[in-house]
């Protein structure tokens, strides 16, 4: 895999590392991706290329369906036929970065499918101290439509999967013995918290909690996509019911803060620390 990366620091301690160029097989949707991503005691918060998805790549930005084309990686839902093995794929390339610091950086990607860019997008992502026990990592991305005509983003949902509108930023968070437990202010589990809309959503494992929460008006108008049974991963739909319409030089913008922490929060403790994370 290619060594070229970047690491992430929260006051000098390291906490993320960011792969700029991977070298993945073509069905993969090569892309930039975070992992690993781990609390500030070191527990590790994503997983790369599990051998139950080998596309879900730790955290980054992942669409199934950019007018066609496979930005998520496997196989592609069709309607009534089902998930099917196409030669669709497309890939994220870096080209350049605006900003590299210790503690963020801001990245210029083209998205580009059967040697043609479809969308230009700005990847603008930070990693802030909250205390001994948590951190944030700030996560906005902005995808422009390049080509000279409208263009939309689709998920398996909108094409036929009921409950399948995965796409946008997803986070692949790491597999243990036993499945997590997810929450929002006023819901818990997956049954009840997935598909719907919250500021926030937490994912508590072992030793460790995740707390995303949309940071943004458009963000959190955006369902949550949740999964704890099958594997751990949460996500924000881009396409939950309908397709996104994105016009020619049009641009769409999402925002996702997630608080990582040590320990197992509880509602209360969730909710103060995404006050604290989140700026107005």
């Amino acid at each position: 895999m290619n060594a070229e990366s970047l690491v992430l620091r929260v006051a000098g301690r390291p906490v993320g590392r960011y792969t700029v160029r991977p070298e993945l097989a073509p069905n993969l949707a090569p892309r930039p991706y975070l992992h690993p991503v781990t609390t500030l005691a070191g527990a590790a918060v994503t997983e790369l290329s599990p051998a139950d998805h080998l596309h879900h790549l730790g955290v980054g930005v992942a669409v199934p369906d950019v007018e066609g084309h496979n930005f998520w990686g496997g196989r592609t839902y069709v309607r009534d036929r089902g998930p099917t093995e196409l030669a669709n794929h497309g890939a994220q390339r870096h080209a350049a970065f605006q900003l590299r610091d210790p503690d963020g950086f801001v990245e210029e990607l083209r998205w580009v499918a059967a040697g043609r860019e479809l969308l230009r997008e700005r990847r603008t992502v930070s990693a802030t101290g909250l205390g001994d026990t948590a951190w944030a990592l700030d996560f906005t991305f902005s995808l422009t439509n390049t080509t000279p005509e409208e263009l939309s983003i689709g998920s398996p949902a909108t094409n036929g999967r009921p409950g399948a509108a995965y796409g946008g930023f997803f986070w692949r968070a790491r597999k243990e013995a036993g499945a997590p437990e997810v929450f929002t202010a006023g819901s818990e589990g997956e049954d009840a918290v997935h598909g719907t809309r919250a500021d926030w959503v937490a994912l508590a494992g072992a030793d460790w909690t995740l707390v995303f929460a949309g940071a943004t008006e458009a963000t959190r108008r955006d369902p949550w996509f949740v999964r704890t049974a099958e594997y751990p991963g949460v996500g924000s739909s881009l396409a939950h019911t309908e397709r996104l319409p994105i016009p020619s030089g049009g641009t769409t913008v999402r925002r996702v803060v997630t608080v990582v922490a040590d320990g197992r929060l509880g509602r209360d403790e969730a909710a103060a620390l995404v006050r604290k994370a989140v700026s107005p």
